[in-house]
């Protein structure tokens, strides 16, 4: 349970510190005095949104910091599971704000996200205030009323894993009948598409092949007069380079007789002699192959258009991604063939996981509505005593037209104040004090089902007043028994005179600013206090008398 609370730099509190208490604490001061900046700042320790401008100005960061002992309440998991070190007698976490607008958390001095400091907060604390009265005309809380008191935490987690089998299958049946739907509607065109690349014969490489000889034929007569002049330099019969290079050697060969040195001159002409030799050799066949072929050439250049028509159809540079686009094409229509088989197989797996998450929606709604009737007599004897003799309370629970995360039901909470008028939804009929009254019920309800150590009301007394207003506060007294906290901030004397603890939130003025303070009222100071909420600022004598009794009239 909470220890105690440390705040510094929010808002109007520059510095406070608050001590809790075991048992049924109320919280009593002037509006405006700073009950909801405290509420806020507790909000904040709990991983709520953050805003710079809560900082009172000046200050470089905000802390608001919670001690809490937490032996006994099954939390050791959720600590081994976070790495964070446990101590079950003084768990400490912590919120940072600072100027800038950074923030951050921690738990036990361990930084924490926070998703970390929510999910540890909400197993702490849980508080109520006056807007959350609204959530009770929402399904989603009436579920967790119900889901809560059945204890059905096995049964919601069996239902929501086949319920999420069920929608991941058909996701997938879905979309594999999508993706046969466009393949089979594209059949025809893919078809055609591969018949024009198919009935090509196109082989990687070809088209260089054929543009190197397109070009060939296309210059034939150039190509031959050139080799020709070529082959007349070199083998010419007097004037040829072959014959004055052989006449040029028998000279160094004559020369090396008397100049060794010519020996090895003469080896290498020899050597590019047999060269140039083959190399005249070479023109002279290349000359007798090249020939101006007309009918060729338009063959070839047929050929090549063919193959820039298809590239420029598909949008492809060379004929290897050409061939990669048809054989793609291909595997997508043999996929066509086995789409059916993997339908079927996909179908019969979803509608088997449907009647599981049927199955498992169906135990969820045994479990809802056996403790539907347990909801129903406990709200029905808890209300008649605050002010409702003659309360009607209802829970239907109907199939819903369709399964979502949470099941199968559309429940809604009826009620009626009174014999003669029939019951409809809660939210449409009861007055502000009614809602208030239910939901203090339901929330004495949900805290004997949970083991939750502290539960803080933020002004729950809205719209009662008097008698009534007393037996809220019983109720909330008997909420804080078996090592529970209960916090109601109030301005109702009947409620306060029941607290074991009284706390008072008041400002102050202090040099230039003004601050929020808390005080905790014993004696003579609480009896004013209570006095006052009844007779205003005058106190008066009767009124001192009224909050004497009051609060001896409650044990205290």
């Amino acid at each position: 349970m909470l220890k105690e609370v440390h705040i510094r730099n929010y808002v109007l509190i520059d510095r406070l510190d608050i001590d809790f208490r075991d048992g049924f604490s109320v919280m009593t001061g002037e509006t405006g005095a700073g009950k909801s900046i405290i509420l806020g700042a507790m909000n904040l320790l709990l991983g709520g949104r953050a805003d710079s401008k809560t900082l009172i100005q000046g200050a470089e960061k905000c802390t608001i910091e919670g001690i809490f002992s937490i032996a006994g309440y099954g939390l050791e998991q959720f600590f081994n599971e976070n790495e964070l070190d446990f101590d079950p007698d003084e768990t400490i976490m912590r919120r940072e704000l600072s100027a800038s607008g950074k923030s951050r958390a921690f738990i036990n001095d361990t930084p924490v996200t926070l998703t970390q400091l929510r999910d540890l907060g909400c197993r702490l604390i849980d508080i109520h205030s006056q807007h959350q009265n609204l959530a009770l005309g929402t399904q989603s809380f009436q579920l967790d009323v119900v889901d809560t008191i059945a204890a059905n935490g096995s049964a919601k987690a069996a239902y929501e894993q086949s319920f999420d089998k069920w929608t991941e299958l058909r996701t997938r049946l879905a979309q594999l009948k999508k993706k046969f739907e466009s393949d089979n509607t594209d059949r025809e065109y893919l078809e055609f598409q591969l018949e024009g690349i198919d009935s090509a014969k196109l082989t990687d490489g070809e088209q260089e092949e054929l543009e190197q000889e397109s070009r060939i034929l296309d210059h034939a007569e150039e190509i031959k007069q050139n080799l020709f002049c070529a082959s007349q330099i070199m083998s010419a019969d007097e004037d040829g380079c072959i014959q004055k290079l052989r006449s040029a050697l028998q000279s160094l060969r004559a020369a090396q007789k008397s100049y060794p040195q010519a020996q090895e001159l003469a080896e290498r002409l020899d050597s590019c002699l047999i060269e140039i030799k083959d190399i005249a050799a070479t023109v002279d066949d290349d000359q007798e192959s090249v020939n101006f072929d007309p009918a060729r050439l338009e063959q070839v250049n047929e050929r090549l258009d063919l193959i820039y028509s298809l590239l420029k159809k598909h949008k492809k540079d060379n004929i290897a991604q050409l061939l990669e686009f048809a054989e793609g094409i291909r595997k997508r229509l043999d996929r066509t063939g086995s789409y059916q088989f993997d339908i079927e197989q996909l179908t019969k797996q979803t509608e088997s996981a449907r009647l599981d998450m049927e199955k498992h929606a169906a135990e969820l709604s045994k479990t809802r509505k056996k403790a539907s009737e347990i909801i129903i007599k406990d709200i029905k004897d808890l209300l008649a005593p605050l002010g409702i003799p003659n309360v009607q309370f209802n829970i239907e629970i109907q199939p819903s037209q369709g399964f979502d995360r949470t099941g199968h039901d559309d429940l809604r909470f009826m009620f009626s104040a009174n014999k003669s008028v029939p019951m409809q939804e809660l939210q449409a009929v009861a007055s502000g004090g009614e809602i208030a009254r239910v939901m203090l019920c339901i929330k004495s309800l949900m805290a004997g089902a949970r083991a939750l150590p502290t539960i803080i009301f933020d002004e729950i007394d809205t719209g009662v007043s008097g008698a009534v207003a007393e037996k809220m506060a019983l109720l909330m007294k008997q909420m804080s028994a078996g090592n529970r906290q209960v916090l109601a901030i109030t301005h109702l004397p009947q409620i306060a005179a029941l607290g074991q603890t009284h706390y008072k939130v008041f400002k102050t003025d202090e040099k230039d600013a003004t601050h929020t303070r808390i005080t905790v009222l014993n004696g003579d100071d609480r009896i004013r206090e209570i006095a006052g909420m009844m007779s205003g600022s005058t106190l008066t004598q009767a009124a001192l008398d009224n909050a004497k009794a009051l609060i001896d009239n409650n044990g205290r």
